[in-house]
């Protein structure tokens, strides 16, 4: 099987097809869809080594996340893929689990792969590493922790607003002693959440108790064991805000161990609005961050920069959107 055959199947030129396979924008929808068609039927498969060789492009992109065992990262994967599909690019995937050493790896991987982009969405990643993309000319696209310039886009999202929309519903229903469980200081998306719940505290005139901010790790352990900490404290929160839908979740079963109700004694909201959180019971009110449009903004902000060799870098906003389920609920009688 070959081009020539494709070509004839789909009643188009061999060029034309050859700019399907590489992801040109000069191929209409409609043109590249009934080539894809043609390619699906007759089972062909380019040499993607030669292709590579020949244009000097993989028509690969590389993803970096940070843990695989969180539904969010899954979600986020899925999304980038099928927009990566649509476009006729590949997607080589890289797991940190939060370790540097791994990261390293990761890097190594894309570099020798001659990735066209790569959206890092974690942020544990040295100034070095991104150097050796810069180095070669590789568009890179994080979540939250650049600035853009040269090659580089930044995936913002408005935490501010999100953590206010949380902080604000809970005040609605009368809550005053509001918790958060952080996730591990040492990433700087965690920072980033933290620092909102802060700020959102004194906008809205809330008392500020440093006991009632624990430290997680973005897992459920970690939200278990932060929510028993607090739940030790002599004076308890009646609300309980998390830096992911996780830690909600293991927050949660320390509760419920220590015989308490949801929303009856405590509320409790988490961030992410992974999939897992409308099955929770009670299902979890939480801030969603769309993961769609994460990777949808991710893969424009390297698909664009590549396709047009752009100078400079852009940013992309994110809003996030509270979704009130049943985990959260009026403060109890008789407590402040």
């Amino acid at each position: 099987m070959n081009i020539k055959e494709v070509a004839k199947l789909a009643k188009v030129s061999t060029a034309t097809v050859s700019r399907t396979i590489n992801g040109s924008d000069k191929v209409t929808p409609e043109t590249a869809e009934r080539v894809r068609r043609a390619i699906e039927t007759l089972k062909f498969y380019p040499n993607t080594n030669a292709r590579a060789l020949g244009s000097g492009r993989s028509s690969l992109y590389g993803l970096i996340i940070s843990d695989i065992t969180n539904p969010f990262f899954p979600e986020l994967v899925k999304s980038f893929e099928d927009i990566a599909v649509q476009h006729g690019q590949e997607v080589l995937i890289a797991n940190t689990n939060y370790d540097p050493h791994r990261m390293e790896l990761c890097v190594s991987r894309m570099l020798q792969r001659k990735v066209d982009g790569v959206a890092i969405m974690t942020s544990e990643i040295a100034e070095h590493l991104i150097d050796e993309f810069h180095n070669r000319r590789i568009p890179l696209a994080f979540l939250d922790t650049a600035v853009p310039q040269k090659g580089i886009s930044n995936i913002l999202v408005d935490y501010a607003s999100g953590v206010d929309a949380a902080v604000g519903h809970l005040t609605s229903l009368g809550h005053k002693a509001i918790a958060f469980i952080a996730g591990p200081m040492s990433l700087e998306s965690a920072r980033i959440r933290k620092r909102a719940f802060i700020q959102s505290m004194k906008r809205n005139g809330l008392h500020l108790d440093l006991q009632l901010i624990e430290e997680g790790n973005h897992r459920t352990d970690g939200g278990h064991e932060g929510m028993a900490r607090l739940l030790d404290l002599k004076s308890r929160p009646t609300a309980v805000i998390a830096s992911n839908d996780l830690t909600a979740i293991g927050a949660m079963g320390a509760i419920f161990e220590r015989g308490l109700e949801i929303p009856g004694d405590i509320s409790i909201i988490g961030f992410d609005d992974i999939e897992l959180s409308a099955f929770t019971r009670p299902a979890l009110t939480t801030v969603r961050l769309s993961r769609q449009e994460i990777a949808k903004m991710a893969f424009r902000a390297l698909y664009n920069t590549y396709q047009s060799g752009a100078v400079k870098g852009a940013e992309y906003p994110i809003q996030p959107t509270l979704i009130v389920r049943k985990s959260t609920g009026p403060r109890p009688a008789g407590k402040h």
